[in-house]
Parts: C-alpha cells; sequence; structure tokens
C-alpha cells in the first residue's frame, strides 16, 4: 500500500465469512479507481466476560482496526452480518468507542456505506442497512447507498438494495456470493472510491 494514496477503510465483523467475501469484493470496487486504495480491518469478537482471551493479532483474514485506521480513512464502509435487523454486537461495540472522532468532527463530510449479509432473503437485510447508518450520519459522514442505474438490483434473487449492498447466506451460511450480489458488491466500492476523491476535492479547496 502507498502511503501517498487516501485508502476507504473497509470495516466488518463477520462470523461464518460471507460479510468477509462482500467486503474483499466492494475492496475490489474501491481499487477499481485510480488514485485511491482499499484497507481492509475487521473488530474482534465481544466476550460475556471481562476478561481478554482473544489475540491482538487475528490468525487469519483483516487485522483488527484502530481508531487512526478511521481517523484518517477518505471513506468508510462497514458491514456486518445481522442480529434481529441490527448490525452485530462486535461491530456496534468498536463504533461505540469512536466518540473520540465525533468529539474532534474527524469524519465529517466523508462518504460512507454499509453493507450485510442473512441467512434468510427476509431476514432483515434493509433494516440492519438502516440502523447502520446512523452512527455514520452522527459522525456527521454522508451516505451513499446504490442508485438503480445498477440494473443488478431489479435482477437479483438474493440479496442486493438501494441502501447498500446485501447477500442471501442461506440457512447454513454456506451459499456463495451469486453474481448479481457480487456485481452490486464491487459497485457498491467503486461508488464508495470515486466519492471519496471528490469529497477530499472539496474539504482541500474549503480548508
Amino acid at each position: 500500500m502507498s502511503a501517498s494514496l487516501p485508502y476507504v477503510l473497509i470495516l466488518y465483523y463477520s462470523r461464518h465469512g460471507a460479510t468477509c467475501a462482500m467486503a474483499e469484493r466492494l475492496a475490489a470496487g474501491v481499487e477499481s479507481v485510480r488514485g485511491v486504495e482499499a484497507r481492509l480491518r475487521t473488530v474482534p469478537p465481544v466476550s460475556p466476560t471481562c476478561e481478554a482471551v482473544d489475540p491482538e493479532i487475528p490468525e487469519e483474514g483483516a487485522i483488527y482496526a484502530s481508531l487512526d485506521d478511521l481517523r484518517h480513512c477518505a471513506g468508510l464502509a462497514i458491514g456486518s452480518p445481522t442480529r434481529f435487523g441490527n448490525m452485530a454486537a462486535p461491530l456496534k461495540h468498536f463504533l461505540d468507542g469512536t466518540s473520540e472522532l465525533w468529539l474532534g468532527g474527524a469524519l465529517i463530510d466523508r462518504p460512507a456505506t454499509a453493507f450485510t449479509s442473512t441467512s434468510s432473503l427476509h431476514g432483515g437485510q434493509e433494516a440492519t442497512l438502516l440502523t447502520m447508518l446512523v452512527p455514520l450520519l452522527h459522525h456527521g459522514m454522508v451516505y451513499a447507498g446504490l442508485p438503480y442505474s445498477e440494473t443488478e438490483l431489479m435482477a437479483t434473487t438474493g440479496g442486493g438494495t438501494p441502501y447498500g449492498a446485501s447477500h442471501l447466506a442461506g440457512k447454513r451460511s454456506d451459499r456463495p456470493l451469486d453474481d448479481e450480489e457480487r456485481s452490486l458488491a464491487h459497485a457498491q466500492g467503486r461508488r464508495l472510491a470515486r466519492l471519496a476523491l471528490a469529497l477530499a476535492a472539496m474539504r482541500e479547496e474549503s480548508a
């Protein structure tokens, strides 16, 4: 990763791998745009006990996010499986710890989006995406969904919403992303990257 290029932070929690697969497609979409890079980060699971039981660095996949990853991003995508129509506790726990950034206005006017995966088609995809955007709006971010110019929104029989990319994982959480879901996640990453560059230029002009 070049230190000179702005990056889009793709921050996610994944239990069975579907949300991670979506994150990787968003990252590919981001990196299809010249002048910006993708940075994949995850969050640790939340333990019901007070004792820390997980290593500081995961055994596989993306490393854990820090506040500085968030502070310096040009754009943000957050992803989570749905939990009763809301994001999973580990991602919310991380976002709950971002008051320092909120107090300093660190994320104002940066573009953001969300993505999710559910085991059933009507398992709360849209509710999860809508609740995920609330903390982003509190941070003053500019939310970007998926416009209907992405024709897969009209063709998909799995995931895909105007509020953000989604995925139908199936009752065993083993259904891979289909072509429409992959295309929409890629398009979402591409759109976020383009907005990140445009809004960064706007912030520089007004500085």
